[in-house]
């Protein structure tokens, strides 16, 4: 017999022994268990326990009360595509990684198009701006095979719910992500893994038939009867065009709204990356159990009166990097590698910005927002390091010397600077009013050594494109991702990736079908 259950134990208490008890069973008595789903439960620091969704397979019935009902897995089903022309997606991010992997699948052997390199040839180039300040804008932390999110730890979480997300944390494990994000509740696959599954996933496109255009850019469209698909490698036609855009593709997102595309304006969130001492954030996340548990992760929002503070990306044991993709610019973003071993962790710190505080009439305006900020950050050395200060002067509207207990991550260094010469006022007044409040949720958020480093820009797109029901921003074009408004991270990009992948084989709203 199998019974579902939820099971709970202390931290560093035997699980077999107190499962047994716990379903008053005899080690014969219970064959066999599976764990589905992990999370710690650390609201009580005295007594920190490991939260279990089971499947456990005995030779008896147990309790029923202890029994849980889950839905059943839903079945991907692949339909053969049957269109003139095959497929065109741009972009490798997640969005157009599933995109690319279902249609492979429908045998529609579909065209990727991606302006930067293959990611082995990226983590060069990378490497090398790390290094080196040597910065290739078609190729860097934001642009290349994989997308943004190849160099942001990997992380999966969501707020969303679908049954395809299953499907997609399985994908991720079929091409060798490690099998404990099927579990977690905060599942990441490290960047030094995610590499890997990428490539793995494009091995698997190819020998489906698909077709791999890299160092490629998109540059317009034309529609008759088909879609003409114009590159700086060449031309295409396509019954379907998926624009698999990232949140930093503002050149495509401009020449979408000149062909006259829908495009408003939408809400999104500006700040800086903190940095705090990893067994800083583990003693105050879990207590005596620190030592117990793998590095903490927390997620923080502070409701102020006229806006909301937030943390975002959080790295357990990361790295803070740079991550722009044009020259004298200033952005930065966080990583981990599958074990987050480092010393700090670091996170986003996040200002809810309205449309109201950037609108003026043109609806990418935000994009010139965060230009404007993104300069201000490299024009304050000039040198690509990043304008920051501690926690403690912060506050105290002064300029720390240089940094004290915590050492940063940051490759390219920092200079010391009053925030207020990047970041606009209300983002300064709403910061400084949320590190005291977010301090109360989590004990020494706001310790006096903290790093504050500017500037996050990049959590989400200012633009939203208006999609019809099929996803389909013009017929037979489909804007998606992260780019198109509509997601914000790896599972949230791939899931509309998939979504749009499966709309098109099932309903098929294209031009020109075939005989």
């Amino acid at each position: 017999m199998k019974y579902i259950i939820e099971y709970k134990v202390e931290v560093g208490l035997d699980f077999k022994n107190n499962l047994l008890k716990l379903t008053k069973l005899s080690s014969r008595e219970l064959l066999n268990y599976k764990i589905l789903r992990e999370s710690i439960d650390a609201r009580d620091k005295t007594k920190v326990l490991y939260n279990y969704l089971l499947e456990i397979e005995t030779t008896k019935k147990i309790n029923p009360k202890l029994i849980r009902n889950i839905a059943k897995p839903y079945e991907i089903k692949y339909k053969q595509y049957r269109q003139k022309h095959r497929p065109v997606i741009v972009g490798f991010g997640p969005a157009g990684i599933f995109a690319a992997l279902y249609l492979a699948r429908c045998q529609a052997k579909p065209i990727i198009i991606e302006r930067g390199d293959k990611v082995n040839i990226r983590q060069v180039k990378v490497r090398d701006f790390l290094e080196n300040k040597i910065l290739d804008e078609n190729s860097n932390v934001v642009f290349g095979e994989g997308g943004a999110g190849t160099f942001s730890d990997g992380k999966l979480q969501t707020n969303l719910s679908s049954p395809y997300i299953k499907f997609i944390l399985e994908e991720f494990v079929k091409h060798g992500a490690n099998e404990d994000i099927l579990t977690s509740n905060y599942p990441h696959i490290g960047t030094d893994i995610l590499t890997k599954v990428i490539a793995n996933i494009r091995q698997e496109i190819e020998e489906l038939g698909g077709s791999f255009y890299f160092n490629t850019t998109f540059i317009d469209y034309n529609k008759c009867d088909d879609i003409e698909v114009i590159t700086d490698n060449g031309k295409f036609l396509t019954s379907h065009l998926i624009l698999a855009l990232g949140h930093s593709a503002y050149d495509t997102i401009k020449m979408l709204a000149k062909k006259g595309l829908k495009i408003e304006p939408k809400p999104f969130a500006i700040g800086v990356r903190i940095e705090h001492k990893q067994s800083m954030i583990n003693k105050s996340q879990y207590g005596n159990y620190a030592n117990l548990l793998p590095p903490a992760n927390y997620k923080l929002v502070c409701h102020l009166k006229e806006r909301s503070v937030f943390t975002f990306c959080m790295c357990p044991g990361g790295y803070v990097l740079p991550s722009q993709n044009e020259h004298n610019t200033i952005v930065t973003n966080g990583m981990s590698n599958n074990k987050r071993e480092g010393e700090n962790s670091n996170s986003a710190l996040l200002v809810e910005v309205k449309v109201s505080d950037y609108y003026k009439g043109n609806p990418l305006d935000g994009f010139t927002f965060i230009k404007d900020i993104e300069s201000k950050a490299f024009n304050i050395a000039k040198d690509y390091r990043a304008p920051a200060n501690l926690v403690k002067e912060f506050l105290n509207d002064e300029v720390a010397l240089e940094e004290r207990t915590i050492k940063t991550t940051y490759p390219h260094k920092l200079i010391m600077t009053d925030l207020n010469k990047v970041l606009p006022s209300f983002v300064i007044k709403s910061l400084k009013e949320a590190l005291p409040l977010l301090n109360n949720k989590l004990e020494g958020f706001s310790f006096a050594d903290a790093i504050m480093i500017a500037c996050e820009t990049r959590s989400s797109c200012p633009v939203k494109f208006k999609r019809d029901n099929f996803m389909s921003s013009e017929n037979g074009l489909y804007v998606i991702g992260e780019g198109s408004g509509y997601a914000g991270g790896i599972t949230s990009s791939a899931l509309d990736g998939l979504k749009c992948a499966i709309s098109i084989i099932n309903v098929e709203p294209a031009i020109n079908k075939s005989s």
